[in-house]
């Protein structure tokens, strides 16, 4: 017998379900954005990526002054940005990724955790 567990998650302004056991990786992905969710500044306008490299697929554009919040971080590409060098990426949404050096976070490395 398979036990069907649905759960409700939250993530940043969105919602969804979850059923145990079927999804379990999504449910894990749900629990480390949750945790991380706090609001950060872009602080020069940045193209935002399908994946952590400017070779990814362009999905977007955020303007200075945007808040986003940081669902969790991966090493990517070396960027050269505003705030500094970093390899760090930022994944803002599901697959919504911005360079680190375009958000203050006020640290140089990791604040959220690894995607």
């Amino acid at each position: 017998m398979t036990e069907n567990v649905t759960r409700a998650t939250t993530t940043g302004a969105t919602a969804g379900t979850t059923t145990a056991g079927a999804t379990a990786g999504a449910a894990d992905e749900a629990a480390v954005e949750a945790t991380a969710a706090r609001s950060y500044t872009v602080v020069a306008d940045v193209n935002v990526r399908s994946g952590p490299s400017t070779s990814y697929a362009k999905v977007g554009r955020l303007s200075a002054g945007s808040q986003v919040t940081i669902g969790c971080q991966t090493p990517g590409q070396l960027i050269v940005g505003p705030t500094g060098t970093s390899r760090i990426w930022d994944r803002i949404g599901a697959g919504r990724y911005v360079s680190d050096t375009y958000v203050r976070t006020g640290s140089d490395g990791y604040v959220a955790p690894r995607c």
